[in-house]
Order: structure tokens, then C-alpha cells, then sequence
């Protein structure tokens, strides 16, 4: 269990390299032995930095709902993006060859998104799902163990440890599947693990073809430093959600959201860098969610309940932090907001970062 006190300290990637085996697996992960992504192309978008466009009616004649993967690849494409991440639940074997020749006709590189097997039952399904994406011609499949945050959802440190354990046999009932097929699978740092311990999970796991999706932003939440779980998860990561964050003081904590890249607390030049030092045909894909602050109630002890213990001086450190970048304007929110106006600062927040990418980080 990792040592809350130790959360927001400094680690060095050679001295993290030291404490563990990371460094023997990184050199074995199938980077290259496995199909390469396209090359040449920009930034990717993650469906869900269309939060509201997403499944949404057709109402809106300027910003219609995207009703599937080739709505939203379509669109992508003609705001410049270089591919998308996106779920690929339910697709019939027709569907995926659509999304194959759309995919190949725009150039686009696609990475899917799946649900790990719970049990048994839920195997062969999985497997579908897996066929489908090879045959959409995803090399990569994000997944996630835990659907909401740490310390909403377990209420101790034990119900917590039960989650880990069950998370580790759904991947491991995952992974002779995609071992089989060639694809890479990769386990997102979902607000539920700390990045070591994402690391850790991936060591016990042992198979090349399991790593990580590796968010920039997600575990500012869980008061890891986005630069400590960098340098921590690049060394295994397959594919990225590429964020900057924003925050603010509140009463119970600290209130935090995605804003548009460049504004926030994320070093993205040497994010990126680290990435692509790790893994030369990683993506990075954005995931730029217009939606209302998230309350991070580390001031709380329900918040704590997950660590074992509180530690004040993690706590001190994390909300000095807070105080010293606090989020100049008003933090992106959707209350008070039409319909309309809220699909607006949706499409405005991507491109804007989109072009970001391209002007300031070289994602072209």
C-alpha cells in the first residue's frame, strides 16, 4: 500500500527505475512487434470530450448528436484531428468493416474502448469485442477497472484492496485474449489507482500485451503530482488522454476540472516528451470534457478512508500547491447554460486545443 505522505513527493525516473522492475519491463512491451499506428498524423479525441454532443438528438442543426464512431470520426476529421478513441461495445462484424474503410479513407488512426470481463460469462463477448476492433483496425483498447472515484465509491481501505484483487482477475481473464489476437490492452488510471500502483498491477499482470492508458490529468484527484504520474506510467503506456487541469479552493478541498490545454497546471512539452522517449508510436489523444468543477473533498475524512490512514502533511503540501496555481478565471461550468450554448463551449474547448497541439506542441 503505497504511503500517502509520499503521494506529492518528487520521484526521478531513474530512481523509481531502481525500486522496482519497471525498467526490465518496459524493455520487453511489444512496441515493436505489433502493427505500427499511422504515422504523420496530429492529436486524436477521446469520445468523451464530446460529453454532450455524444448520443445526443439531432436537435441542434450547428452541432447535431453523433449517433456512432463514424459520426464522430467524420467530424473529427474535419476539425483536423489525427484519429479517435472510442468505445466499441456491441459492434457487429458489418460495422467494423464501415468503420474500417471510413477509418482508411480519412486517414485517421483509431484506438477502441472496452469493457474488461467481470466473469466468466462475460468472456466470450469480450473476445467479440476485441475481434471487432481488429477488424476496424484498433491496435490499442483502452479499458478502465472502476467507473466512478476512489473515494466516492469504497468507504475503506479493505473494500478497496477487494477491487484491486477483483480488478487483477478481470484482466487476467482478459489477457490470453488479447494475447491472442495481438492487440494491446490498456488499463486507464481511472481516479481509483495511485500511479504506482497502477505500475505495480501491470508488473503482476506479466504479459506484454497489458499497460496503460495513461491520463494526465486523473490523479491530480487522488493528490499525485501529473508530473510524478508521468514519469511514473510512460514507461508503460500504450495510449494517452491528454488533458491540462485547473483548480480551486473550496471548503472541502479542492475543486478541479479539465480546461483547455495550455492553461493549467500540466507541463505538456515534457509530458509529451516523456511519452514519445517511452514509446515512439504512442498517440495522444485528447480528452477535453466541458462539464462542471469535480469537488475533491480531501479535507474530508470520508476522503481518507481509502489509504489506511490521513496525512496531514500531504494534505498541507497538496493544498499549498492548490493555492499557489489556483485557476485565475472562473473554472469551465455548465450551469446556467442552454442546450446550445453548451455544445458551443464544447466544440470551441477541442479545436481550441486541437490547435494548441499543433501550434505549441508540435502534433502535426
Amino acid at each position: 500500500m503505497i504511503n500517502p505522505s509520499q503521494i506529492f513527493e518528487s520521484n526521478t525516473r531513474r530512481s523509481f527505475l531502481k525500486k522496482s522492475s519497471l525498467g526490465l519491463l518496459a524493455l520487453t512491451l511489444p512496441f515493436t512487434s505489433l502493427p505500427k499506428p499511422l504515422r504523420g498524423v496530429g492529436m486524436g479525441v477521446v469520445v468523451h470530450s464530446y460529453w454532450s454532443r455524444w448520443g445526443a438528438d439531432k436537435g441542434s442543426i450547428k452541432y447535431p448528436g453523433f449517433e456512432n464512431a463514424l459520426d464522430l470520426m467524420r467530424h473529427c476529421h474535419s476539425i483536423g484531428a489525427g484519429g479517435v478513441q472510442v468505445g466499441v461495445r456491441n459492434w457487429a462484424s458489418d460495422f467494423a468493416k464501415e468503420v474500417r474503410d471510413e477509418r482508411e479513407n480519412l486517414g485517421l488512426y483509431l484506438e477502441g474502448s472496452i469493457g474488461l470481463p467481470k466473469n466468466e460469462n462475460e468472456v466470450s463477448a469480450f473476445e467479440e469485442e476485441v475481434r471487432s476492433a481488429k477488424e476496424a483496425g484498433a491496435t490499442v483498447l483502452r479499458t478502465a477497472c472502476l467507473s466512478g472515484r476512489r473515494y466516492e465509491t469504497f468507504d475503506s481501505a479493505e473494500s478497496y484492496q477487494k477491487f484491486k484483487q477483483e480488478s487483477i482477475q478481470a484482466i487476467q481473464r482478459a489477457e490470453p485474449i488479447i494475447r491472442k489476437h495481438k492487440m494491446r490492452l490498456a488499463v486507464e488510471n481511472h481516479k481509483d489507482w495511485f500511479s504506482q500502483e497502477l505500475v505495480e498491477m501491470i508488473e503482476t499482470i506479466g504479459s506484454n500485451w497489458v499497460g496503460a492508458t495513461l491520463d494526465f490529468g486523473n490523479n491530480v484527484s487522488l493528490l499525485e503530482h501529473p508530473m510524478d504520474v508521468i514519469r511514473n506510467l510512460a514507461p508503460v503506456s500504450y495510449s494517452t488522454h491528454v488533458k491540462d487541469m485547473g483548480v480551486r479552493e473550496y471548503e472541502g478541498g479542492f475543486l478541479l476540472s479539465e480546461v483547455p490545454l495550455g492553461e493549467g497546471i500540466v507541463d505538456l512539452e515534457e509530458a509529451v516528451k516523456l511519452c514519445q522517449k517511452a514509446n515512439s508510436d504512442i498517440r495522444f489523444s485528447l480528452e477535453m470534457i466541458t462539464r462542471d468543477p469535480l469537488k475533491v473533498p480531501c479535507k474530508t475524512d470520508k476522503y481518507w478512508e481509502t489509504f489506511g490512514e490521513k496525512s496531514e502533511k500531504n494534505l498541507e503540501e497538496t493544498m499549498k500547491f492548490v493555492s499557489e496555481h489556483s485557476f485565475a478565471a472562473e473554472l469551465p461550468k455548465l450551469e446556467g447554460l442552454t442546450s446550445e450554448e453548451k455544445l458551443a463551449n464544447e466544440e470551441n474547448n477541442i479545436i481550441a486545443c486541437l490547435d494548441y497541439s499543433k501550434s505549441e506542441l508540435g502534433l502535426t
